[in-house]
């Protein structure tokens, strides 16, 4: 008759043993608690005893029925205790333990490299914790993808293409004053920057110490990524303060357009409409601060 239910495997145990320091008497106390005598294999002198007739036994106490003597060797074996070893004998977990020709028990076979920076998955592979292609810079804990291209989807379960995030940078740029001819020296000239994603917000700072001859249309250049055509063509600018203009102007605005890395200065000029600030407006001490918003590709 065949086998039936699962095939009993190997514990990995042993018999617990005690070894005795003799002496001339009958009396022993056991490290471990028996119901009686049977439940142990007494040795003295590594030859075994009969059970009743040599010796007795109930809960720790063992007694002879002749004495020893301090010369002689005795041990005993717990028959009905056994020691569980926690690791298993080398090379006794394979892939497979066959049950019979069509039956076959799987075992640990886990594959993959394991060190410190690896776990034991459910699959048994090693893998390395976190993310697929994701990793730590270290004590910081902050994710690191595998590719600069990786992002983030946002606000969805599933790969939408309009939620993925996938580029954030900040840093500083340098504003400039642009003109046809002559120079100006600065005093303050800051810029910042933070994108997200296709959308740019700049802020910046210029504010001059010397001025040469300045002339032609002024433009601030520098931004530091190029002006997309798309959602729009032009994106309003702000400017929180102008200062010692040689004209005080009431309506001067800022804007950037496409394709270039270009904030434009223009000025209301009523009888023709909008015209470019002119460089001459440009003084030792003219002050402009202020911010845009912008699309790149």
């Amino acid at each position: 008759m065949p086998f039936i239910g699962n095939q009993p495997s190997l514990s990995y145990t042993s018999f617990a043993k005690q070894d005795f320091t003799t002496s001339a008497t009958t009396s022993y106390t056991l490290d471990n608690p028996v119901a009686n005598e049977n439940e142990i294999a007494l040795f003295i002198n590594f030859v075994r005893q009969e059970p009743t007739t040599a010796y007795t036994a109930s809960g720790t106490s063992l007694t002879l029925t002749s004495a020893t003597s301090a010369s002689d060797d005795m041990y005993c074996v717990f028959l009905g205790k056994a020691v569980q070893t926690v690791t298993p004998p080398a090379g006794s977990v394979g892939t497979s333990q066959l049950v019979d020709s069509s039956v076959s028990l799987a075992k640990l076979s886990a594959t993959g490299t394991k060190d410190a920076t690896t776990f034991l998955r459910g699959d048994n592979t090693f893998a390395a914790a976190g993310l697929n292609g994701w990793s730590e810079d270290g004590a910081n804990n902050n994710l690191l993808p595998a590719s600069a291209s990786a992002g983030i989807y946002l606000g969805v379960n599933s790969a939408t293409a309009s939620n993925l995030l996938d580029d954030y940078e900040e840093g500083t740029w340098t504003p400039s004053f642009n003109f046809s001819s002559g120079s100006v020296g600065y005093a303050n000239q800051v810029g910042t920057y933070r994108k997200i994603g296709t959308t740019v917000h700049v802020q910046f700072a210029l504010q001059i110490n010397s001025a040469s001859s300045p002339s032609g249309n002024t433009t601030i250049t520098g931004l530091p990524f190029t002006t997309s055509a798309t959602p729009n063509s032009e994106s309003s600018a702000y400017l929180g303060i102008t200062r010692n203009l040689n004209n005080n102007y009431t309506n001067l605005r800022a804007y950037t357009n496409d394709f270039n890395t270009v904030i434009q200065l223009p000025v209301n000029n009523t009888s023709s409409g909008f015209s470019a600030l002119p460089a001459s407006d440009l003084q030792n001490t003219t002050l402009i601060f202020g911010n845009a918003t912008y699309f790149t590709d």
